[in-house]
């Protein structure tokens, strides 16, 4: 209201200019129009470079002056126009009504793109900020612009006033906040999920250490910061970021060029405009750095026409993603009608003609326009006759129509936004109570309402319209330059991302027809070390990035099945790891089998020992009535050899897998044959003691050569034994238990003896009698007699005593099938000790010696040891 009152002054106190009223300073910006009953603005970039003056205050500032007019930005213009004419033309789209539109040049100004906002809003080159100094005809809204740094200030512009604006091009995920701009569209997906489509993209490839070059703007440095985080947390890293801008001086651009140079990495992401890119780009080729790979994001239209023919080379084998895109129909015939309008306001036309020709339009006076011309370039002048064949159509590039279509798709997103609001029903409209608007006093809000609301297919049946954010669904084509021998740039398609798929499957890429600039079909590698491979992990390096790391190999016990772990996984208790450690394998169960050598030979050595035994026991059958039989009590001697038999035999309970009976029987069944072996040879040591002391026939003691005393002994020295092995197997039976602790590779099957107290027991009882029967043996060594029994027995007990005496270290040091074969081997040595050491003496003279089987010879003052042996 204030500056409404301030405009009536200004009108009272003038002339009655009602343009002095309405105007404030500023200068003229020329614009491309074309006359209807509604108009759609638009601000492009159409030139890519300008020059600004610095003011000094002292006199009226100049005009940005626009330089560097690009054919492949003035396509969107055109294809705005031409999608105009298409809806003029239907009779299903906005019937009876024109629509038209006026085009403003922002040349990559922010002034000027500010500057074409407000004369669109205004309707007069001398803009007044909230008032339209033109009544008709009325702006639906504005496409564009083209980089989100111009659209940041235009859309903060048009979010005041509630005007619709759909931009073709910009990117910058800040533009979805519909709190700082709730006017806001476009037909591009913006940033947040094109850095996603970049992150799984390198991820695709195998790029886990790359750079990044960005503008050096608002929106060049927030896209960059938001980029890196979205390859970070896809497990890439980033070796550097750097800035570049088209203000930049050529020295500090080549500093930016030999930082890269002196970099290991070997892909390098390109997050800025082309128009930024371009200095830098040509830089790189002056330079010779042509080794890496680019990758552009999707602020970077791939425009060849921008760069001299030469830098193509840095083109070579690049990636660029780009939006979604479809043809145009009609739009290459469209482009071959295209005839310059002078005098109708179409300076981009004009301007377009002069570069694809070589000529200049006259002036009134028949001369070129000297303001124009550049140094070198042609004096011929433009007759507007000249065909735009098809050799001339190269200049537009049509090979990738990437963001041309996303402006084709705004303007026909305002058609039918527009053709909604003229088909609403009284009482069945969308605004309070239920009307519609008027379409000839529309308001910019309304239109925004359907505009937002729009839902409409392409030709292709694709469907089009915006989210609550004012995004469109995500879709990217991934193109792959490839420059042929001849020098011909093309763009292939070589997959898409599309971020409606299943998760994993967004990115589908053919890598068959991808052409890497060394001219292979392999995908180049950018790491920054190596992949570790199965059986390893990473470990981090200190001071660097995750993507800088060691290969460690995993722990005893610890395995990795994937490449680039970075924690080995442990393997189940009953697993352990194969040699490369990127398998868990069962372990080895490990018990004294039959099937091994050390099995086979411990059961063929109790089989002979257990065979050599029963053949000494038939010999003193066979022989019994002999003096040497008879001289020790026979019946000892046969109850001595058979438990020797069975202490033999034991050894095969302990051979073989254990189970619940074997177990039970192991220690039990071999503590009581060996004490009954004890025992036995210690009745046969008393009965030689007695028999050589009970000389007189009246003797005392002559009572205990008797049968029955000598059973006696044997008897109870053997119940002892055995009530220990009973009291054991109630408490505390022994029974299988697969033992994982003692052996981290294998499993040892093994028999638990329970309570261990038992085990030493029956061994200590077993030493016990052994002990005693030596000593008396040893005591009694030097009784008379050519074959002295109790010297026999007493090296017998010295052979039983040191076996076990050194059984009992090595059983506890060893484990598994080792420490039973050193068991049975025990048995089997002190078996044999006895068996060899008190019948083979006898066995001798009885087989070899006959002569000296006789009761003379055994009772006389010779001791065996004596004897002579012929």
């Amino acid at each position: 209201m204030a500056l409404g009152m301030m405009l009536v002054l200004l009108f009272d106190v003038t002339k009655g200019s009602v343009d002095l009223a309405c105007r404030l300073q500023s200068g003229k910006q020329d614009s491309y129009s074309h006359d209807g009953d509604l108009v759609i603005g638009g601000v492009f970039v159409v030139h890519s470079q300008f020059t600004f003056n610095e003011p000094s205050f002292t006199e009226k500032p100049q005009a940005v002056v626009c330089e560097a007019f690009y054919t492949r930005y003035y396509r969107d213009v055109l294809a705005m126009s031409f999608a105009t004419e298409e809806v003029n033309e239907s009779s299903e789209l906005l019937p009876n009504i024109t629509l038209g539109f006026r085009i403003f040049d922002s040349c990559m100004s922010e002034s000027r793109a500010i500057q074409g906002v407000l004369e669109l809003l205004t309707g007069r080159s001398g803009p007044v900020p909230g008032y339209c100094c033109e009544k008709q005809p009325p702006l639906a809204g504005v496409i564009g612009e083209t980089m989100s740094s111009l659209t940041v200030p235009m859309a903060r512009i048009m979010g005041v006033f509630n005007y619709p604006q759909i931009s073709h091009s910009s990117v910058l995920s800040t533009l979805s906040d519909k709190h700082q701009f709730p006017s806001f569209l476009r037909t591009v997906p913006g940033n947040t999920l094109q850095n996603i489509a970049l992150a799984q993209l390198m991820g695709h490839f195998g790029w886990t250490w790359v750079g990044m070059v960005v503008s050096d703007d608002e929106v060049g440095l927030k896209g960059g910061q938001d980029l890196r985080k979205a390859i970070e947390e896809n497990g890439a890293c980033v070796a550097f970021v750097e800035r570049i801008h088209l203000l930049y001086s050529r020295e500090k651009i080549l500093q930016v060029v030999e930082m890269i140079q002196r970099q290991s990495v070997k892909v390098i992401i390109v997050h800025s405009p082309e128009v930024h890119s371009k200095v830098f780009l040509e830089t790189l080729y002056a330079e010779n750095v042509t080794e890496r790979v680019w990758v552009f994001s999707a602020s970077f239209a791939i425009t060849p026409g921008l760069f001299p023919r030469d830098t193509w080379k840095i083109f070579n084998g690049t990636i660029g993603l780009v939006p979604y895109t479809e043809s145009l129909p009609g739009f290459e015939a469209y482009l071959l009608r295209l005839r310059p309008s002078q005098g109708h306001g179409d300076i981009l036309s004009e301007t377009f003609w002069e570069n694809v020709f070589g000529c200049r339009w006259p002036e009134a006076n028949g001369t070129a326009k000297v303001a124009t011309l550049k140094q070198g370039a042609s004096d011929k002048l433009c007759s507007g006759r000249e065909s735009l064949n098809k050799l001339a159509l190269s200049t537009f590039e049509l090979s990738d129509l990437s963001y041309t279509y996303h402006s084709y798709l705004a303007l026909y997103a305002y058609a039918h936004a527009i053709h909604s609001l003229i088909s609403c029903q009284p009482g069945q409209g969308p605004f309070r109570n239920g009307t519609c608007a008027d379409i000839t006093h529309m308001q910019p809000w309304q239109v925004l309402h359907y505009v937002k609301h729009v839902h409409f297919e392409t030709a292709s049946g694709n469907g089009v319209m915006f989210d609550a954010n004012g995004d469109v669904p995500a879709s990217y084509d991934i193109l792959n330059v490839q420059i042929s021998p001849d020098n011909t740039f093309q763009l292939v398609k070589v997959g898409r991302f599309n971020s409606r798929a299943m998760r994993g499957k967004e990115v589908t890429i053919d890598m068959s027809a991808i052409l890497w600039s060394d001219g292979s079909s392999q995908s180049p590698r950018s790491v920054c070390s190596d992949s570790c491979p199965p059986g390893h992990r990473k470990a981090l390096k200190e001071g660097k990035p995750m993507c800088c790391f060691d290969c460690v190999p995993c722990s005893h016990g610890e395995i990795s099945n994937a490449t680039d772990t970075l924690q080995c996984l442990k393997c189940p208790s009953h697993q352990w790891t194969n040699e490369k450690r990127n398998q868990c394998i069962p372990k080895v169960i490990e018990y004294l089998s039959y099937q091994e050598l050390l099995g086979q030979t411990l059961a063929i050595t109790a089989t002979f020992f257990t065979v050599l035994t029963a053949s000494v026991l038939c010999i003193f059958i066979k022989y019994r009535d002999t003096a040497i039989v008879k001289a020790n009590n026979r019946d000892l001697s046969y109850l001595l050899l058979i438990s020797l038999m069975s202490c033999f035999l034991s050894s095969f309970i302990f051979i073989g897998r254990p189970r619940m009976l074997t177990c039970m029987l192991r220690q039990t069944v071999f503590g009581v044959v060996f004490s009954i072996s004890i025992s036995s040879i210690l009745a046969k040591t008393f009965c030689v003691v007695i028999a050589f002391k009970a000389t007189q026939p009246n003797s005392s003691i002559r009572k205990w050569l008797g049968a029955r005393a000598l059973y006696c002994v044997v008897l109870l020295c053997s119940l002892s034994q055995v009530i220990v092995c009973l009291i054991w197997l109630v408490i505390s039976p022994p029974f299988p238990e697969l033992n994982m602790k003692s052996y981290n590779e294998k499993i040892i099957f093994e028999c638990n003896e329970g309570e261990a107290i038992f085990f030493y027991c029956m061994l200590g009882y077993m030493g016990l009698l052994a002990t005693v029967s030596f000593i008396v043996a040893f005591l009694s060594r030097n009784l008379p007699g050519n074959f002295n029994e109790a010297k026999l027995i007493t090296f017998s007990m010295l052979v039983f005593v040191s076996v076990w005496i050194s059984f009992i270290p090595a059983y506890l040091s060893t484990r598994g099938k080792y420490m039973v074969a050193v068991e049975v081997f025990a048995i089997l040595c002190s078996s044999a000790g006895l068996l060899g050491c008190i019948f083979f003496p006898k066995c001798y003279i009885i087989l070899i010696r006959p002569e000296k089987n006789t009761r003379n010879n055994l009772t006389g003052k010779s001791p065996f040891g004596s004897m002579k042996i012929e």
